[in-house]
């Protein structure tokens, strides 16, 4: 199995977005993102990149969209999850990040997940993939309040 890895931030009504945005503030969580995807290549559909409207510094973004003529200065681009994978062939752990379509299909393929899990339930209409707790194990969980007063897990799964 190729090593994937996916990271996503995830309300307790499995809500990870809505109108493309987050739909909290976590600078936390973000920086926690940074630590662990930098120096990886970050995979993401093409409404994910658009909603961050730049490159990330330190990382290799893969742009996954069906649109053939879609080109991103410094970007890679690829047209399914399976050929976006084929891209990060040197990494040893590639970071799914978003978003739900993409989830949908990498949940499968995914042999870690870092998870964050904020203890609120929000309005959206991006949600996470439904995972069967079965194939995973909980290897890590640590609790945290925000400076703003949000409490959220962090979360380290690895497929069983």
């Amino acid at each position: 199995m190729k090593n994937l890895s996916i990271i996503v931030a995830v309300a307790e009504n499995n809500v990870i977005g809505i109108n493309n945005t987050l739909p909290w503030h976590l600078p936390e969580d973000l920086k926690r993102f940074r630590a662990l995807t930098t120096g990886h290549h970050i995979i993401m559909g093409r409404k994910t990149y658009e909603s961050l409207g730049r490159l990330l510094p330190g990382r290799t973004t893969v742009i996954v969209t069906r649109n053939k003529n879609y080109h991103v200065e410094g970007a890679l681009i690829a047209d399914s999850l399976e050929s976006a994978l084929a891209l990060c062939k040197e990494d040893g752990e590639p970071f799914l990040i978003g978003g739900a379509e993409l989830y949908q299909a990498g949940i499968a393929l995914a042999n870690k997940l870092y998870l964050t899990k904020v203890n609120v339930s929000v309005d959206g209409d991006a949600f996470f993939a439904d995972i069967n707790a079965s194939d995973w194990h909980l290897n890590e969980k640590k609790d945290h309040i925000a400076a703003s007063g949000l409490e959220y897990s962090d979360l380290i799964y690895t497929r069983i």
